[in-house]
């Protein structure tokens, strides 16, 4: 009888502590407890999917019953090992905690618990998504959990360890399962590429990386998806017209439109990309990616970045990032992606250009310092005035006449006026015309703490 294919994620499943990727501080933990005969009675392994949580479980059952065991490097040619990777070894019982959740299947875990193993060290309990465990049935394992058999151990994997309640998460041992990096990824993905015997590029790899979002079973259920649709050589275009993603360059011209503030250009690049299949839902998120990349470089570069054609400050690149992720939900779950798309990209642009109050006054503060300062005591008066002369007093007390028409104060005379304004620093009066389309009527030099922003009302 011919066997059926096996996908790559099972022909290329660890079966060492050394061949799980991007998880080094758990496996080190493991098989430090391993030599120190250091072995808990329950253990939670937490972390997003295809990380490698339920194929370490396997592991460290087969490390901990193994011939001779506990043993770091157990034989996987041993029958013992092979029927534990293979899932049918009586004593490392595999559940599936979304369908065994009921009360009564945690009284029968219970009761079995108390039988000795079969043919192994321990019996060992691997429950995957154990936070869809019922309330009773967390209740109903408590006990077992905290006094166990000594020869019961408990494995449980979950995504969503917030679901679980605080007394079980007490009981165990907890790892966090972290996100592969995509360098790591891709060093798999071309090891089994070479295995394989496929031919593929630098950038197709990064692309499947990035489509993985740090799971390297998403990657590797990519990759053989690839090899089904290009056969043995697989290209980044190859890998964008699969998938719906937008190239690096894609991005970058995307991400300058933004920079620019080009409105008509912005839309007809979606209309592009909506018309030639892309996932724009994506684009988003590699946008993201792109701008945390130039806002990293910003602040390493003092507080700006050239990399879109022009300059940008660490807070405009804030605010736009900030305006791509508040529109992401609507993008995903809108009725119309390519006009939430549409809005999210033109609010970045506006926001990035908006300004803070606290910003916009340290500025100017900074701006008055360089200002030119007028000798001690001397100000530009109207043109009846005297050099050195102080202003006049106002009056105690005005009559509701004058109140109400008060008469016409001295003014500067145009000439003068425009004298003092263009011996005024070209930041200054660029940043004067450009936020507050001034109208000069009088120049003086005011104090620097008179301005400053502890001062503003």
């Amino acid at each position: 009888m011919a066997t059926g294919y096996q996908v790559i994620a099972r022909r290329w499943r660890p079966k060492q502590f050394h061949e799980v990727v991007g998880q080094d501080h758990i496996t080190r933990t493991l098989e430090n407890a391993i030599r120190q005969q250091r072995i808990a009675h329950a253990y939670l392994f937490v972390g997003p999917r295809g990380t490698g949580k339920t194929t370490t479980a396997r592991i460290f059952a087969k490390a901990l019953n193994c011939e001779g065991g506990p043993r770091v490097s157990p034989d996987d040619n041993s029958p013992i090992c092979q029927a534990i990777m293979d899932g049918s070894c009586m004593d490392v019982i595999e559940i599936d905690g979304a369908s065994n959740n009921s009360v009564e299947q945690i009284r029968q875990l219970r009761e079995d618990c108390q039988y000795s193993p079969s043919q192994c060290s321990f019996k060992i309990y691997i429950i995957d998504e154990v936070h869809m465990l019922s309330v009773g049935a967390f209740n109903a394992l408590l006990k077992t959990l905290e006094e166990p058999p000594s020869h019961v151990k408990f494995i449980f994997a979950t995504t969503q360890a917030e679901k679980i309640l605080p007394t079980i998460v007490s009981r165990c041992q907890r790892f966090e399962f972290r996100p592969i990096s995509e360098e790591k990824i891709c060093g798999q993905l071309s090891l089994i590429a070479k295995g394989e015997k496929i031919e593929i590029d630098d950038t197709a790899l990064k692309s499947i990386a990035r489509l993985a979002n740090g799971g390297m079973r998403d990657a590797q259920s990519t990759l053989d998806q690839l090899i089904s649709f290009c056969g043995k050589s697989i290209t980044e275009k190859d890998v964008l017209e699969v998938y719906g993603l937008a190239s690096r360059k894609e991005i970058h011209h995307l991400a300058s439109l933004l920079a620019q503030g080009d409105y008509p250009k912005i839309l007809a690049a979606v209309d592009h990309l909506a018309d030639t299949g892309k996932d724009l839902y994506r684009i988003l998120i590699d946008l993201q990616t792109y701008l945390r990349e130039l806002l990293i470089h910003g602040i390493r570069s003092g507080g700006e970045t050239n990399r879109l054609g022009l300059p940008l400050t660490v807070e405009s690149l804030m605010r736009m990032n900030d305006a791509l992720h508040r529109g992401k939900e609507d993008v995903k779950m809108g009725l119309s992606q390519t006009v939430n798309f549409e809005v999210t990209l033109l609010r970045a642009v506006e926001q990035s250009r908006t300004r803070s109050i606290d910003s916009l006054i340290k500025e100017l503060s900074g701006m008055a310092k360089k200002a030119p300062q007028s000798p001690a005591g001397k100000k530009i008066t109207g043109p009846a005035g005297k050099q050195g002369s102080s202003p006049p007093a106002p009056p105690a007390r005005e009559t509701t006449e004058s109140t109400a028409n008060p008469g016409p104060r001295n003014r500067e005379t145009p000439e003068t006026v425009e004298k003092a304004v263009q011996n005024l620093p070209k930041e200054l009066r660029g940043a004067m015309d450009e936020l507050f389309r001034v109208e000069y009527t009088h120049v003086e030099s005011l104090p620097h703490q008179n301005i400053s922003p502890g001062k503003a009302g």
